[in-house]
Protein backbone atom coordinates (compact mmCIF):
# COMPACT_ATOMS: atom_id res chain seq x y z
CA UNK A 1 0.00 0.00 0.00
CA UNK A 2 1.76 2.96 -1.26
CA UNK A 3 1.64 6.29 1.49
CA UNK A 4 2.77 9.52 0.52
CA UNK A 5 3.42 12.13 3.48
CA UNK A 6 3.01 16.02 2.32
CA UNK A 7 5.23 17.51 5.16
CA UNK A 8 5.77 21.10 6.79
CA UNK A 9 2.43 22.71 4.29
CA UNK A 10 0.17 25.46 5.87
CA UNK A 11 -2.92 23.22 6.26
CA UNK A 12 -5.66 25.43 5.59
CA UNK A 13 -9.71 24.82 7.00
CA UNK A 14 -12.95 26.94 7.54
CA UNK A 15 -11.77 27.72 10.39
CA UNK A 16 -7.81 27.79 11.02
CA UNK A 17 -4.84 27.14 9.73
CA UNK A 18 -1.77 25.47 11.09
CA UNK A 19 1.64 24.16 9.83
CA UNK A 20 1.43 20.17 9.38
CA UNK A 21 1.78 16.71 7.90
CA UNK A 22 -0.78 14.91 5.83
CA UNK A 23 -0.50 11.29 5.39
CA UNK A 24 -2.00 9.95 2.47
CA UNK A 25 -2.99 5.98 2.12
CA UNK A 26 -4.90 4.30 -0.41
CA UNK A 27 -6.83 7.21 -1.52
CA UNK A 28 -7.45 8.51 1.56
CA UNK A 29 -6.46 10.84 4.07
CA UNK A 30 -5.17 8.12 6.43
CA UNK A 31 -3.79 11.22 8.95
CA UNK A 32 -2.95 14.79 9.67
CA UNK A 33 -0.86 16.24 12.15
CA UNK A 34 2.46 17.91 12.92
CA UNK A 35 5.56 16.10 12.60
CA UNK A 36 4.34 12.86 11.66
CA UNK A 37 6.76 9.87 11.78
CA UNK A 38 5.63 7.99 8.70
CA UNK A 39 8.68 6.24 6.64
CA UNK A 40 6.04 6.95 3.54
CA UNK A 41 6.86 5.72 0.04
CA UNK A 42 6.88 9.85 -1.04
CA UNK A 43 7.88 12.82 1.21
CA UNK A 44 6.52 15.76 -0.60
CA UNK A 45 7.58 19.11 1.23
CA UNK A 46 5.05 21.81 1.51
CA UNK A 47 7.17 24.39 3.20
CA UNK A 48 6.00 28.02 2.44
CA UNK A 49 2.94 26.68 0.95
CA UNK A 50 -0.77 26.14 1.38
CA UNK A 51 -2.31 22.78 1.88
CA UNK A 52 -6.14 23.34 0.71
CA UNK A 53 -8.84 20.73 0.00
CA UNK A 54 -9.81 20.43 -3.75
CA UNK A 55 -12.12 22.53 -5.33
CA UNK A 56 -15.78 21.62 -5.99
CA UNK A 57 -17.19 23.27 -8.93
CA UNK A 58 -20.24 22.76 -8.87
CA UNK A 59 -22.04 24.36 -12.10
CA UNK A 60 -20.02 23.36 -15.20
CA UNK A 61 -21.39 22.87 -18.76
CA UNK A 62 -19.58 20.50 -20.75
CA UNK A 63 -22.78 19.58 -23.57
CA UNK A 64 -24.22 23.05 -23.17
CA UNK A 65 -26.22 23.56 -26.40
CA UNK A 66 -26.82 27.02 -28.03
CA UNK A 67 -28.11 27.69 -30.98
CA UNK A 68 -26.07 25.33 -33.12
CA UNK A 69 -23.55 25.50 -31.07
CA UNK A 70 -21.85 23.08 -28.33
CA UNK A 71 -19.81 23.66 -25.36
CA UNK A 72 -16.06 21.64 -25.44
CA UNK A 73 -16.43 18.50 -23.44
CA UNK A 74 -14.81 16.50 -20.95
CA UNK A 75 -12.22 16.46 -22.75
CA UNK A 76 -11.18 19.40 -21.50
CA UNK A 77 -11.85 18.37 -17.59
CA UNK A 78 -7.96 18.16 -17.20
CA UNK A 79 -8.33 22.25 -17.02
CA UNK A 80 -10.39 21.90 -13.54
CA UNK A 81 -7.65 19.71 -12.41
CA UNK A 82 -4.64 22.18 -13.45
CA UNK A 83 -6.78 25.31 -11.41
CA UNK A 84 -6.95 23.06 -8.57
CA UNK A 85 -10.58 21.97 -8.59
CA UNK A 86 -10.48 17.92 -8.34
CA UNK A 87 -14.72 17.59 -8.42
CA UNK A 88 -17.11 18.75 -11.32
CA UNK A 89 -20.99 18.84 -10.99
CA UNK A 90 -22.08 18.59 -15.20
CA UNK A 91 -25.55 20.08 -16.44
CA UNK A 92 -27.40 17.01 -18.27
CA UNK A 93 -30.29 18.31 -20.27
CA UNK A 94 -33.00 15.44 -20.11
CA UNK A 95 -33.17 13.78 -24.07
CA UNK A 96 -36.81 14.30 -25.16
CA UNK A 97 -39.07 11.01 -24.67
CA UNK A 98 -36.62 10.01 -21.68
CA UNK A 99 -36.51 9.76 -18.22
CA UNK A 100 -34.59 11.98 -15.70
CA UNK A 101 -32.00 9.11 -14.56
CA UNK A 102 -31.92 7.70 -17.90
CA UNK A 103 -30.89 10.38 -19.49
CA UNK A 104 -28.27 11.29 -17.18
CA UNK A 105 -27.03 7.84 -17.59
CA UNK A 106 -26.95 7.47 -21.47
CA UNK A 107 -25.08 11.27 -21.29
CA UNK A 108 -22.34 9.59 -18.49
CA UNK A 109 -21.65 6.28 -20.35
CA UNK A 110 -21.14 8.41 -23.83
CA UNK A 111 -19.33 11.38 -22.82
CA UNK A 112 -17.98 11.00 -19.31
CA UNK A 113 -17.26 7.50 -18.00
CA UNK A 114 -13.07 6.74 -19.68
CA UNK A 115 -12.88 10.24 -20.88
CA UNK A 116 -13.18 12.35 -17.62
CA UNK A 117 -10.25 13.41 -15.87
CA UNK A 118 -11.37 15.36 -12.68
CA UNK A 119 -13.71 13.46 -10.26
CA UNK A 120 -17.51 13.97 -11.31
CA UNK A 121 -21.54 14.08 -10.66
CA UNK A 122 -24.54 15.63 -12.52
CA UNK A 123 -27.28 17.90 -12.43
CA UNK A 124 -30.12 16.85 -14.26
CA UNK A 125 -32.08 19.78 -16.15
CA UNK A 126 -36.13 18.92 -16.73
CA UNK A 127 -36.94 19.35 -20.24
CA UNK A 128 -39.98 17.35 -20.56
CA UNK A 129 -42.09 17.63 -18.09
CA UNK A 130 -44.85 14.64 -18.41
CA UNK A 131 -46.25 13.46 -15.45
CA UNK A 132 -44.47 10.44 -15.16
CA UNK A 133 -41.16 12.79 -15.46
CA UNK A 134 -42.14 14.50 -12.23
CA UNK A 135 -43.17 11.06 -10.71
CA UNK A 136 -39.61 10.36 -11.61
CA UNK A 137 -38.17 13.60 -9.39
CA UNK A 138 -37.86 12.02 -5.94
CA UNK A 139 -35.86 8.88 -6.98
CA UNK A 140 -33.25 11.41 -8.40
CA UNK A 141 -31.75 11.45 -4.46
CA UNK A 142 -31.49 7.43 -4.45
CA UNK A 143 -29.48 7.54 -7.91
CA UNK A 144 -26.90 9.85 -6.72
CA UNK A 145 -28.23 12.81 -8.56
CA UNK A 146 -30.06 14.68 -5.89
CA UNK A 147 -30.32 18.47 -7.80
CA UNK A 148 -32.33 19.39 -10.66
CA UNK A 149 -32.35 22.82 -12.65
CA UNK A 150 -34.58 24.96 -13.68
CA UNK A 151 -34.81 27.47 -16.46
CA UNK A 152 -36.69 30.30 -15.97
CA UNK A 153 -34.51 32.15 -18.90
CA UNK A 154 -34.86 31.60 -22.46
CA UNK A 155 -38.07 31.90 -23.68
CA UNK A 156 -38.86 29.33 -26.81
CA UNK A 157 -36.30 27.04 -26.05
CA UNK A 158 -36.70 23.33 -24.99
CA UNK A 159 -35.40 23.43 -21.95
CA UNK A 160 -37.59 26.73 -20.60
CA UNK A 161 -39.47 26.02 -17.71
CA UNK A 162 -42.78 28.54 -17.33
CA UNK A 163 -43.75 28.75 -13.30
CA UNK A 164 -46.68 25.56 -13.40
CA UNK A 165 -43.80 23.58 -14.20
CA UNK A 166 -41.71 24.71 -11.20
CA UNK A 167 -43.77 24.87 -8.79
CA UNK A 168 -44.79 20.99 -9.67
CA UNK A 169 -41.04 19.99 -9.63
CA UNK A 170 -40.77 21.74 -6.11
CA UNK A 171 -43.66 19.70 -4.98
CA UNK A 172 -42.13 16.33 -6.09
CA UNK A 173 -38.80 17.44 -4.98
CA UNK A 174 -39.75 18.36 -1.23
CA UNK A 175 -39.13 15.58 1.49
CA UNK A 176 -37.31 13.46 -1.02
CA UNK A 177 -33.87 15.00 -0.37
CA UNK A 178 -33.90 16.75 -4.19
CA UNK A 179 -33.56 20.39 -4.12
CA UNK A 180 -34.35 22.16 -7.24
CA UNK A 181 -31.64 25.19 -8.34
CA UNK A 182 -32.90 27.87 -10.61
CA UNK A 183 -31.31 30.31 -13.42
CA UNK A 184 -33.35 33.31 -12.17
CA UNK A 185 -34.35 35.46 -15.17
CA UNK A 186 -37.98 36.71 -16.16
CA UNK A 187 -37.90 35.21 -20.26
CA UNK A 188 -41.12 37.32 -21.35
CA UNK A 189 -39.02 40.41 -20.30
CA UNK A 190 -35.80 39.66 -22.08
CA UNK A 191 -38.17 38.74 -25.14
CA UNK A 192 -39.83 42.20 -25.19
CA UNK A 193 -36.38 44.03 -24.70
CA UNK A 194 -34.74 41.77 -27.27
CA UNK A 195 -37.10 42.57 -30.19
CA UNK A 196 -37.40 46.48 -28.95
CA UNK A 197 -33.31 46.67 -29.20
CA UNK A 198 -33.22 44.80 -32.91
CA UNK A 199 -36.09 46.98 -34.33
CA UNK A 200 -33.91 49.56 -33.19
CA UNK A 201 -30.86 48.62 -35.24
CA UNK A 202 -28.71 47.65 -31.64
CA UNK A 203 -27.55 43.89 -32.68
CA UNK A 204 -23.76 44.12 -31.42
CA UNK A 205 -23.05 42.50 -28.08
CA UNK A 206 -23.75 45.06 -25.69
CA UNK A 207 -27.18 44.68 -26.27
CA UNK A 208 -27.14 41.70 -24.57
CA UNK A 209 -26.84 43.73 -21.58
CA UNK A 210 -29.33 46.15 -22.28
CA UNK A 211 -31.74 43.49 -22.76
CA UNK A 212 -31.09 41.85 -19.36
CA UNK A 213 -30.87 44.32 -16.63
CA UNK A 214 -30.46 43.32 -13.41
CA UNK A 215 -34.42 44.00 -12.38
CA UNK A 216 -35.08 40.77 -15.17
CA UNK A 217 -33.24 38.52 -12.57
CA UNK A 218 -34.29 40.37 -9.27
CA UNK A 219 -37.97 39.72 -10.30
CA UNK A 220 -37.57 35.74 -11.35
CA UNK A 221 -35.52 35.69 -8.21
CA UNK A 222 -38.50 36.44 -6.47
CA UNK A 223 -41.25 34.66 -7.83
CA UNK A 224 -38.98 31.76 -7.48
CA UNK A 225 -38.62 32.49 -4.17
CA UNK A 226 -42.75 32.87 -3.39
CA UNK A 227 -42.98 29.62 -5.60
CA UNK A 228 -40.48 27.88 -3.20
CA UNK A 229 -42.59 29.45 -0.29
CA UNK A 230 -45.94 28.22 -2.16
CA UNK A 231 -44.59 24.45 -2.09
CA UNK A 232 -42.64 24.74 1.26
CA UNK A 233 -39.85 23.49 -0.23
CA UNK A 234 -36.18 24.42 -0.27
CA UNK A 235 -34.68 26.40 -3.62
CA UNK A 236 -31.30 27.60 -4.94
CA UNK A 237 -30.66 30.48 -6.92
CA UNK A 238 -27.05 29.59 -9.37
CA UNK A 239 -24.94 32.48 -10.69
CA UNK A 240 -26.38 35.50 -8.37
CA UNK A 241 -25.52 38.61 -10.22
CA UNK A 242 -26.87 41.90 -8.73
CA UNK A 243 -27.80 43.70 -5.45
CA UNK A 244 -31.55 43.32 -6.20
CA UNK A 245 -30.81 39.63 -6.37
CA UNK A 246 -29.55 39.42 -3.49
CA UNK A 247 -32.39 41.71 -1.68
CA UNK A 248 -34.89 39.27 -2.50
CA UNK A 249 -32.66 36.36 -1.14
CA UNK A 250 -32.19 38.28 2.45
CA UNK A 251 -35.48 39.14 2.60
CA UNK A 252 -36.63 35.49 2.26
CA UNK A 253 -33.57 34.48 4.91
CA UNK A 254 -34.88 36.13 7.30
CA UNK A 255 -38.10 35.69 7.06
CA UNK A 256 -36.79 31.91 7.71
CA UNK A 257 -36.95 30.50 4.58
CA UNK A 258 -34.58 27.79 3.11
CA UNK A 259 -33.24 29.50 0.13
CA UNK A 260 -29.82 30.67 -0.83
CA UNK A 261 -27.46 30.85 -3.67
CA UNK A 262 -24.18 30.72 -5.59
CA UNK A 263 -21.98 33.28 -7.75
CA UNK A 264 -19.37 33.17 -9.96
CA UNK A 265 -15.71 34.39 -10.48
CA UNK A 266 -16.47 36.34 -13.47
CA UNK A 267 -19.35 38.15 -11.95
CA UNK A 268 -16.85 39.05 -8.65
CA UNK A 269 -14.58 40.57 -11.40
CA UNK A 270 -15.45 41.56 -14.87
CA UNK A 271 -18.21 43.68 -15.58
CA UNK A 272 -20.19 45.03 -18.58
CA UNK A 273 -18.24 47.45 -20.40
CA UNK A 274 -16.55 44.19 -22.12
CA UNK A 275 -19.15 43.47 -23.90
CA UNK A 276 -18.87 47.18 -25.57
CA UNK A 277 -14.54 45.96 -26.60
CA UNK A 278 -14.84 47.28 -30.15
CA UNK A 279 -14.37 44.47 -33.69
CA UNK A 280 -17.22 41.73 -31.85
CA UNK A 281 -14.55 41.15 -28.83
CA UNK A 282 -17.54 42.06 -26.65
CA UNK A 283 -19.19 38.57 -27.96
CA UNK A 284 -16.32 36.60 -25.92
CA UNK A 285 -18.55 37.92 -22.78
CA UNK A 286 -22.04 37.35 -23.32
CA UNK A 287 -23.08 34.84 -20.37
CA UNK A 288 -26.41 34.84 -18.91
CA UNK A 289 -27.33 36.21 -16.66
CA UNK A 290 -25.23 39.44 -18.23
CA UNK A 291 -22.19 40.60 -16.55
CA UNK A 292 -23.05 44.05 -14.25
CA UNK A 293 -21.73 47.26 -13.87
CA UNK A 294 -18.73 47.18 -11.26
CA UNK A 295 -20.76 48.95 -8.56
CA UNK A 296 -22.66 44.95 -7.96
CA UNK A 297 -18.91 43.50 -7.28
CA UNK A 298 -18.66 44.44 -3.13
CA UNK A 299 -22.49 43.67 -2.98
CA UNK A 300 -21.44 40.16 -3.73
CA UNK A 301 -18.52 39.48 -1.89
CA UNK A 302 -20.53 41.09 1.16
CA UNK A 303 -22.52 38.01 0.55
CA UNK A 304 -21.13 35.80 0.79
CA UNK A 305 -19.23 36.59 3.56
CA UNK A 306 -22.41 36.87 5.66
CA UNK A 307 -23.66 33.27 3.87
CA UNK A 308 -26.27 35.20 1.88
CA UNK A 309 -24.60 33.39 -1.66
CA UNK A 310 -22.71 30.46 -0.45
CA UNK A 311 -20.28 29.50 -2.80
CA UNK A 312 -18.24 30.17 -6.20
CA UNK A 313 -18.77 28.83 -9.22
CA UNK A 314 -17.13 28.93 -12.61
CA UNK A 315 -19.94 28.44 -14.38
CA UNK A 316 -17.62 27.51 -17.72
CA UNK A 317 -18.96 27.30 -20.70
CA UNK A 318 -16.57 26.66 -23.54
CA UNK A 319 -17.58 28.18 -26.51
CA UNK A 320 -14.89 29.50 -28.99
CA UNK A 321 -14.82 32.82 -30.40
CA UNK A 322 -13.72 33.02 -33.70
CA UNK A 323 -16.42 30.30 -35.02
CA UNK A 324 -18.94 29.73 -32.55
CA UNK A 325 -19.43 33.34 -30.96
CA UNK A 326 -19.60 34.48 -34.54
CA UNK A 327 -23.35 33.01 -35.11
CA UNK A 328 -24.32 36.06 -33.96
CA UNK A 329 -22.24 38.52 -35.65
CA UNK A 330 -25.41 40.31 -36.99
CA UNK A 331 -27.63 39.76 -33.88
CA UNK A 332 -26.82 39.41 -30.59
CA UNK A 333 -29.41 36.90 -29.30
CA UNK A 334 -27.66 34.37 -31.73
CA UNK A 335 -24.49 34.34 -29.77
CA UNK A 336 -24.02 31.45 -28.08
CA UNK A 337 -24.18 32.39 -23.85
CA UNK A 338 -21.57 31.36 -21.69
CA UNK A 339 -17.91 32.24 -21.01
CA UNK A 340 -14.84 29.84 -20.10
CA UNK A 341 -13.31 30.09 -16.46
CA UNK A 342 -13.06 26.55 -15.33
CA UNK A 343 -9.01 26.49 -14.40
CA UNK A 344 -9.05 30.07 -13.32
CA UNK A 345 -11.82 29.69 -10.27
CA UNK A 346 -9.06 29.20 -7.30
CA UNK A 347 -6.50 31.75 -8.64
CA UNK A 348 -9.45 34.28 -9.17
CA UNK A 349 -10.58 33.86 -5.43
CA UNK A 350 -7.13 33.92 -3.77
CA UNK A 351 -6.18 37.04 -6.01
CA UNK A 352 -8.82 39.06 -5.52
CA UNK A 353 -10.29 37.93 -2.52
CA UNK A 354 -7.70 36.76 -0.33
CA UNK A 355 -5.12 39.27 -1.88
CA UNK A 356 -7.59 41.91 -1.98
CA UNK A 357 -8.83 41.70 1.52
CA UNK A 358 -12.36 40.36 0.41
CA UNK A 359 -12.42 37.38 2.55
CA UNK A 360 -10.21 35.42 4.46
CA UNK A 361 -8.36 31.88 3.49
CA UNK A 362 -10.53 30.09 5.80
CA UNK A 363 -13.28 31.77 3.73
CA UNK A 364 -11.87 30.89 0.49
CA UNK A 365 -11.85 27.33 1.49
CA UNK A 366 -15.58 27.36 2.02
CA UNK A 367 -16.76 28.78 -0.89
CA UNK A 368 -14.64 26.65 -2.86
CA UNK A 369 -14.36 23.33 -1.24
CA UNK A 370 -16.40 22.94 1.87
CA UNK A 371 -19.87 24.72 1.10
CA UNK A 372 -20.17 23.42 -2.53
CA UNK A 373 -19.40 19.94 -1.03
CA UNK A 374 -22.48 20.40 1.15
CA UNK A 375 -24.41 21.94 -1.51
CA UNK A 376 -24.43 18.76 -3.74
CA UNK A 377 -24.08 16.02 -1.30
CA UNK A 378 -20.36 15.67 -1.05
CA UNK A 379 -19.26 16.35 2.21
CA UNK A 380 -19.09 12.72 3.41
CA UNK A 381 -16.49 12.09 1.33
CA UNK A 382 -15.07 15.74 -0.20
CA UNK A 383 -14.44 19.19 0.20
CA UNK A 384 -12.10 18.77 3.52
CA UNK A 385 -9.08 17.96 4.34
CA UNK A 386 -10.22 14.85 7.14
CA UNK A 387 -9.38 11.85 7.64
CA UNK A 388 -11.08 9.00 5.44
CA UNK A 389 -12.15 12.12 3.27
CA UNK A 390 -10.69 11.27 -0.69
CA UNK A 391 -7.45 12.45 -0.93
CA UNK A 392 -8.16 15.66 -2.98
CA UNK A 393 -5.30 17.94 -2.47
CA UNK A 394 -3.77 21.41 -3.55
CA UNK A 395 -0.67 22.73 -2.32
CA UNK A 396 -0.80 26.85 -4.00
CA UNK A 397 1.95 28.47 -3.74
CA UNK A 398 1.74 32.44 -2.72
CA UNK A 399 4.94 33.47 -4.20
CA UNK A 400 5.28 35.45 -7.37
CA UNK A 401 2.74 37.18 -9.66
CA UNK A 402 2.16 36.52 -13.35
CA UNK A 403 -0.31 37.81 -15.50
CA UNK A 404 -3.19 35.57 -16.70
CA UNK A 405 -2.77 34.07 -20.46
CA UNK A 406 -5.10 31.70 -22.42
CA UNK A 407 -1.41 30.36 -23.83
CA UNK A 408 -1.55 28.53 -20.35
CA UNK A 409 -5.23 27.08 -20.44
CA UNK A 410 -6.39 23.64 -20.89
CA UNK A 411 -9.94 24.47 -21.61
CA UNK A 412 -9.49 23.87 -25.05
CA UNK A 413 -11.24 27.30 -26.20
CA UNK A 414 -9.49 30.43 -28.47
CA UNK A 415 -9.83 32.95 -25.23
CA UNK A 416 -10.12 33.12 -21.45
CA UNK A 417 -12.43 35.54 -19.70
CA UNK A 418 -9.40 37.04 -17.75
CA UNK A 419 -6.97 37.62 -20.26
CA UNK A 420 -4.21 40.29 -19.24
CA UNK A 421 -5.18 40.18 -14.88
CA UNK A 422 -3.15 39.93 -12.87
CA UNK A 423 -2.37 36.06 -11.04
CA UNK A 424 -1.17 36.33 -7.16
CA UNK A 425 0.48 32.94 -6.91
CA UNK A 426 -0.41 29.90 -8.75
CA UNK A 427 -1.49 26.45 -8.05
CA UNK A 428 1.64 24.50 -7.24
CA UNK A 429 0.57 20.83 -7.07
CA UNK A 430 -2.58 18.86 -6.82
CA UNK A 431 -3.32 15.18 -5.39
CA UNK A 432 -6.65 13.36 -7.17
CA UNK A 433 -7.70 10.49 -4.54
CA UNK A 434 -3.88 10.58 -3.84
CA UNK A 435 -2.42 10.57 -7.30
CA UNK A 436 -0.34 13.19 -8.19
CA UNK A 437 -1.98 14.81 -11.48
CA UNK A 438 -0.36 18.37 -11.29
CA UNK A 439 3.37 18.60 -10.49
CA UNK A 440 4.94 22.28 -10.72
CA UNK A 441 2.21 23.61 -12.20
CA UNK A 442 2.20 21.52 -15.12
CA UNK A 443 -1.13 18.60 -15.35
CA UNK A 444 0.65 15.64 -15.63
CA UNK A 445 -2.64 13.41 -15.20
CA UNK A 446 -4.60 11.20 -17.64
CA UNK A 447 -7.51 11.15 -19.51
CA UNK A 448 -10.27 8.82 -17.90
CA UNK A 449 -8.12 9.57 -14.97
CA UNK A 450 -11.78 10.55 -13.13
CA UNK A 451 -14.42 8.99 -11.60
CA UNK A 452 -18.10 9.28 -11.09
CA UNK A 453 -19.26 9.78 -7.64
CA UNK A 454 -22.77 9.27 -6.35
CA UNK A 455 -23.98 11.81 -3.93
CA UNK A 456 -26.06 11.29 -1.50
CA UNK A 457 -29.12 13.39 -0.53
CA UNK A 458 -28.42 16.68 1.22
CA UNK A 459 -29.73 19.28 4.19
CA UNK A 460 -27.17 20.82 5.26
CA UNK A 461 -26.61 23.98 2.40
CA UNK A 462 -28.84 25.99 4.43
CA UNK A 463 -27.53 25.94 7.60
Amino acid sequence: MRQVLIKNGTIVTTSNEYVGDILIEDQKIAAIGRNLDVAADCIVDAAGKYVLPGGIDQHVHFSFQFKDACTRGFETSNAAVAGGTTTVIEFVNQAQGKGLIESIEDYRKERADGVAMADYGFHIVMTDPRPDVLDEIPALAGAGYPTMKMFMAYKGMFFHADDDTILKALLKAKGAGVTVMVHAENADAIDVLQKELIAAGRTDPYGHVLSRPSMVEAEATARAIHLARIADAPIYIVHVTCKEALEEITRAREAGQKVCGETCTHYLTLDADNLARPDFEGAKFVCSPALRSAGHHDALWRALKLGTINAVSSDHCGFDWAVQKHIGVNDFRDIPNGAPGLQNRLAILWTYGVEAGKITRQELVELFSAAPARNTGLDHCKGALNVGYDADIVLYDPAGESVITNDTMLHGVDYCSYEGMKQAGHVDKVFLRGQLVVDDGTYIGCRGQGRFVPRRPFGTMYR
